[in-house]
């Protein structure tokens, strides 16, 4: 039975599918959105302009912002509450170093640009093929 879901959001159109689909079929499951900041994006801009801030802590909470927002207005509709929180570094990476704690992984199939896909590689892909526990990629 899944009971803990960690959903990674990227302010993508396949995240808020993902997130949809763990709220409509896994309605009393504890849901966690993760976001992921700071990590490879195509000639290093997003790190980059990261690590000069004062407070990479703050900063990242501050870039995550607007995909919490987006994921917290979307549970409401489903009459949920979510858990979120803000990892720093590779997403992929981040993502797996989570996985484990939940029952599942609800993700996008994919996300971003196709010059991030290039450069950064498919975050999906290597979730799926790594995880400690089930994926289920939402379209």
């Amino acid at each position: 039975m899944i009971t803990r879901i960690l959903v990674p959001m990227d302010g993508s159109e396949m995240a808020q599918r993902a997130l949809e689909y763990a709220l409509e079929n896994h309605p009393d499951a504890e849901v966690t959105v993760l976001h992921v900041v700071g990590g490879p994006s195509p000639w290093g801009r997003e790190a980059t302009s990261l690590a000069l801030a004062e407070d990479i802590e703050a900063a990242a909470e501050e870039r995550s912002k607007e995909v919490f927002d987006d994921a917290r207005e979307l549970a409401a509709e489903y009459d949920a509450e979510i858990t979120t929180e803000v990892q720093l570094g590779h997403p992929a990476r981040a993502i797996l170093n989570r996985a484990g704690d939940f029952d599942a992984v609800v993700i996008g199939s994919h996300s971003g640009s196709l010059s991030d896909r290039l450069v950064v590689g498919n975050v999906t892909q290597k979730v799926f093929r790594n995880s400690p526990v089930p994926v289920i990629t939402a379209r």
